[in-house]
């Protein structure tokens, strides 16, 4: 028979053992997460991901599970599964299916040049703020802004006309826009017969000749479409922008030293993709140049009638979407009165 003591000396033992082991775990254990995106290898996604992923290498601290390419869904459901913490940090777009003030993200003249989007958008700056302001209540954090590039108005070939004046120059010419209200009202605005048409169907629309123009065109969509195209102007409406997205409730539960090499790391890469989009936007719009496609950029006046234009009609519609408060802080940001 076992000596009673010695039982309960070893079981002491024991537990002495599991507790000390616990009491070490959290020197050692690793924040483990997904960090996934839609995109394909050869989308910036993937580029801005390997930087980021570069940059923590050999932190002990942290285990990323990296899921490029959409494997766990696309760029809405993404969206979504960081709403719910599955996914703990993902690069996506905006989706106002969960919010419909998230349609701001398509609010024409914030911007009109890269000086000014790096200011307003850049690490740190006031539109993150504004943005997460929203993203809030979904649960949501964005780390950072991730640039693409500017919107312009590209016209098809054999429409022989550039309308760089408005509301006059464009009157009887039918441009495609998104399937949006902001975009139907703002191209209406400007003069054109806005004619909303999905973007898989844009290349046969302008060869067909179906519309004169086409809207939200960056530079690499320009090129893409060169061979329907004899002109891209750039009214630099819209500027399109995706955002590295974070679970709120795990962001803030993160370890501050994690917390704090997570947002360097994404810092040091969002910086980078400033630069790289910039460069990427002059290459491309070069290389429509090379193609035969005219470049044309719209004189002081002809921008300020443009902005004009909707500040005056597109800003009032959105401030009932987001609040005068939202709308009141842009403003400032951006120095419109």
């Amino acid at each position: 028979m076992q000596n009673p003591l010695r039982k309960w000396l070893i079981l002491g033992l024991a537990v002495a053992a599991i507790a000390a082991a616990g009491a070490a775990m959290p020197a050692q254990a690793k924040e483990k997460f997904i960090f996934a995106h839609a995109m394909n290898t050869d989308h910036v996604f993937h580029a801005l991901s390997q930087r980021f992923l570069s940059q923590l290498k050999g932190n002990k601290k942290i285990s990323i599970a990296y899921h490029p390419g959409g494997d766990l869904g696309d760029w809405t459901s993404l969206f979504e599964q960081s709403m719910q913490g599955v996914v703990p940090m993902t690069l996506t777009w905006a989706s106002s299916d969960f919010d419909k003030r998230l349609d701001l993200i398509y609010l024409g003249y914030i911007v009109s040049d890269w000086k000014d989007a790096k200011k307003l958008y850049g690490p740190g700056a006031g539109m993150l703020g504004v943005y997460n302001d929203m993203l809030g209540d979904l649960g949501l954090h964005a780390v950072g802004i991730i640039p693409t590039d500017f919107g312009s108005v590209v016209i098809r070939k054999g429409v022989g006309k550039l309308p760089l004046n408005y509301p006059g120059d464009p009157k009887g010419m039918k441009i495609r826009v998104p399937g949006l209200s902001i975009a139907v009202d703002r191209f209406n605005s400007l003069g054109f017969a806005a004619v909303p048409i999905p973007l898989s169907e844009v290349h046969t629309a302008l060869q067909l000749g179906t519309v004169d123009a086409r809207s939200f065109s960056t530079a690499v969509e320009t090129y893409t479409l060169r061979d329907v195209l004899e002109a891209n102007i750039l009214t630099n409406d819209y500027f399109e922008v995706a955002f590295w997205l974070v679970n709120k409730k795990w962001w803030d539960g993160l370890p501050a030293d994690v917390r704090s090499a997570l947002q360097a790391a994404a810092d040091k890469t969002i910086a980078w993709s400033w630069e790289e989009a910039e460069r990427k936007s002059n290459e491309f719009l070069q290389k429509a140049r090379d193609a035969g496609i005219k470049v044309v950029e719209l004189n002081d006046a002809q921008m300020s009638a443009a902005k004009q234009i909707v500040y005056d009609k597109e800003w009032p519609k959105m401030e009932s979407v987001v609040g005068k408060a939202t709308m009141d802080k842009i403003r400032k940001i951006v120095g419109v009165k």
